[in-house]
């Protein structure tokens, strides 16, 4: 977890509206230990940080600056959904997904 990770928290619950101390109630800590998380003066535990990465409904992954995608947990959750389904039928999921995909980014060049 580097310097992103107090960046990060601060900027999501700025975005959520939360103060430091809603926060640190959410997340089961006081507001104090937030903004010392947030000014990078500590670092929080795994499951502090997952408690957190909760709250603030993003993957620990983006929390920490291991991914610059933003995945909301309405998106993870179709894709945790598509990923126990059988092999032809994410295939075809995947088939119809690539579709309006590359529909989409056509309509956008020609636009």
């Amino acid at each position: 977890m580097s310097m992103i990770l107090g960046q990060q928290m601060t900027a999501l619950r700025k975005k959520k509206g939360l103060s430091q101390s809603e926060m640190g109630k959410a997340v089961g800590t006081s507001g104090d230990i937030i903004g010392r998380y947030e000014r990078d003066e500590v670092k929080p535990s795994i499951e502090v940080a997952v408690r957190i990465a909760d709250t603030l409904e993003v993957s620990l992954d983006y929390l920490v600056g291991k991914t610059s995608q933003e995945l909301d947990k309405a998106t993870l959750k179709r894709i945790e959904d598509v990923s126990k389904l059988p092999d032809e039928v994410k295939a075809q999921i995947f088939q119809v997904m690539d579709a309006l995909i590359r529909d989409y980014k056509a309509k956008q060049a020609y636009s």
